[in-house]
C-alpha cells in the first residue's frame, strides 16, 4: 500500500471517531477477517519474555513510506534499552518469497503486514500468525487508547482472538489536475459520496472535453486513468460479484467463482471501453512511454483524472500542477464505490520475542507517533483517529475539508480489499496480471480472456 491530515476541537474530534465507526459499521458491502471461519483456531500466543536484552526484526519493504520506521527506532530504544530493532526490507515484487523463505529458513521476522501480493487470509491459513490474545490479556491493551476504531480492530479478529492491529487505513479516491480541468473550462468533480450527479457516465463526458490525441506524443493528454484496485475487485463497483457469499464463511475460499458471468464480463467491458472504445484512457504502453516503466502517466500532468489508492495522495505536494481530490464516480453499485486498504501489524508464529514485538507494535500505533510518521512517511494515512486529523492537512494546495469527505465517503461505501481476505491471493493477481494483459494491448476482447481466468482461478483455490 502507499498514502494522507487538521486539528480540531474535542468534540468535533469525538464526532469524527463515532462517523468513523458508525460508517465501517455501515459497509454493507464490507467484509472482514471476523466473518471467515476457518475451523483453525491458531496457536495461543507464545507470550513469554526471554528476559534481558533481545533483538527483534522488523520484516517490510524496501520504498521510503515504510522504511521511515528506521528513524523511529532510535527513539524507541531509548525509552525500551532491553529491545533493539532491526529492519529488514524486501523489493515489493519479493516480498512475498523472502518472507516464506526466512520462515523455511527458521529466520523468522517478528513483526510484518501484508505488504506483499499475499493478503491476511493466505498467512492465516497458512498458520503463520501469532494469536495476540493473551499478551493483549496480560497488557491491557485497549484500542480505544491508541484512538483505532473498534470496527478496524475487528477486521483481524478472527473468532474472537485478535492477529493484527490495525496500523493504516488507505481508501481508494480519484485525484484530479485543476490546471487540465481549468484549460478545457470544466467544473471540478465533487469531493462528496452524496453528490448523486458524480457518475461514471459523467466522468467519461469531462474525460472527452480533456482528452486530445495526437501523433505527437508531447501533444496527447488523456482524459482519465481509471486504475482502481486489484483487477479482480473491479466488477464489484459496478453491481457484479465475481467470488461466491460462502467466501466470507469459509476461511477466504470461495465454493464458487463467475469471472465468465455476463454481469462480469460487461463490467469489464465498461473499464475497458475506456481504453479501447471512448479512447479517454491512456494504453499501458502509452503510459510507460511518458511516465516510465513502473511510473504513473497522472504525475506527467498528460492525465486530468486517476482514479487509485489514496497512497497516490503521497507524492502530491511535489506535483508540477494544482492537484484536487474527490469522490470515486458512482458505478452503478450503489453500496460500494471504494476499495479499503486497512493495513496491520502482524506477530509471527516463528518470533522468538513476541512481547517485544507487541511492545514495539504499541509505539508504532500510538497517537504521536502515528502522527510523527505522517510527515516521516511522506503521508502515510494513520488508522489512529486523532493522528488522522493531522492527516487531512498535510497536502499542499489541497482543501483539508475535501480530503476530510472523501475519507469518510470512502470509508462508509467501502470494502475490504480482496487481496486481504481471499486464500491464495498472490498467485491470483499474478494470473490476472498475466492473463488480461492482451485485453490491454487490444489483442484479445474480454469475453476470450475471461473463461481462462474463471476456469484458473477455481484452480488455484482448489490447490
Amino acid at each position: 500500500m502507499k498514502t494522507l491530515r487538521i486539528k480540531k476541537s474535542f468534540t468535533l474530534l469525538l464526532a469524527t471517531s463515532m462517523l468513523v465507526v458508525f460508517a465501517l459499521s455501515g459497509c454493507s458491502g464490507g467484509k472482514s477477517a471476523g466473518d471467515i471461519v476457518t475451523g483453525n483456531d491458531g496457536d495461543n500466543a507464545n507470550s513469554g519474555s526471554s528476559g534481558g536484552q533481545v533483538t527483534i526484526t522488523h520484516y517490510t519493504i524496501d520504498s521510503e513510506d515504510r522504511t521511515f520506521i528506521e528513524k523511529l527506532v532510535p527513539d524507541f530504544e531509548a525509552q525500551h534499552p532491553n529491545i533493539k530493532v532491526k529492519v529488514e526490507k524486501a523489493p515489493y515484487e519479493q516480498f512475498d518469497s523472502k518472507l516464506q523463505t526466512l520462515i523455511a529458513g527458521g529466520k523468522s521476522p517478528d513483526v510484518t503486514s501484508h505488504y506483499g501480493y499475499g493478503g491476511f487470509a493466505e498467512y492465516y491459513n497458512k498458520d503463520m500468525l501469532l494469536d495476540m490474545n493473551d499478551m493483549i490479556k496480560e497488557d491491557g491493551f485497549k484500542a480505544s487508547d491508541y484512538s483505532i476504531p473498534d470496527d478496524l480492530m475487528k477486521i483481524y479478529t478472527v473468532k474472537d482472538h485478535v492477529y493484527g492491529i490495525p496500523v493504516n487505513m488507505y481508501v481508494s479516491l480519484m485525484l484530479y489536475n485543476k490546471d487540465m480541468f481549468d484549460a478545457a473550462n470544466v467544473p471540478y468533480p465533487p469531493s462528496d459520496y452524496e453528490d448523486k450527479s458524480w457518475t461514471f457516465d459523467k466522468m467519461v463526458e469531462d474525460a472527452k472535453q480533456m482528452t486530445h490525441v495526437s501523433n505527437d506524443i508531447a501533444k496527447t493528454q488523456y482524459g482519465v486513468d481509471f486504475t482502481w484496485s486489484e483487477r479482480d475487485m473491479r466488477p464489484l463497483y459496478f453491481g457484479a460479484e465475481p467470488y461466491s457469499e460462502d467466501t466470507w464463511t469459509n476461511g477466504g475460499v470461495p465454493s464458487e467463482t463467475h469471472f465468465d458471468s455476463p454481469e462480469v464480463i460487461a463490467a469489464y467491458n465498461k473499464l475497458f471501453n475506456l481504453i479501447l472504445k471512448d479512447k479517454v484512457s491512456p494504453t499501458t504502453e502509452w503510459s510507460k512511454s511518458v511516465a516510465g516503466q513502473n511510473g504513473d502517466a497522472f504525475v506527467t500532468g498528460k492525465v486530468g483524472m486517476t482514479v487509485s489508492g489514496s497512497w497516490s495522495l503521497a507524492g502530491s505536494n511535489d506535483f508540477p500542477f494544482k492537484v484536487g481530490v474527490a469522490a470515486v464516480p458512482a458505478g452503478g453499485n450503489d453500496k460500494v464505490r471504494s476499495v479499503l486498504f486497512v493495513d496491520p501489524l502482524l506477530i509471527l508464529k516463528g518470533s522468538k520475542h513476541p512481547k517485544e514485538a507487541f511492545e514495539w507494535i504499541k509505539y508504532l500505533v500510538s497517537d504521536e507517533i502515528q502522527e510523527k510518521s505522517i510527515e516521516l512517511s511522506g503521508g502515510n494515512p494513520p488508522v489512529n483517529t486523532k493522528a488522522a486529523e493531522t492527516y487531512y492537512k498535510h497536502f499542499d494546495g489541497i482543501d483539508p475539508a475535501d480530503v476530510k469527505k472523501v475519507y469518510e465517503g470512502a470509508v462508509k461505501y467501502g470494502f475490504e480489499s480482496y487481496n486481504h481476505l481471499i486464500t491464495h491471493y498472490s498467485q491470483i493477481n499474478d494470473m490476472f496480471i498475466n492473463e488480461m494483459q492482451p485485453i490491454d494491448t487490444g489483442h484479445s476482447t474480454v469475453e476470450e480472456v475471461m473463461p481462462t481466468i474463471q476456469k484458473k482461478v477455481m484452480e488455484i483455490i482448489n490447490r
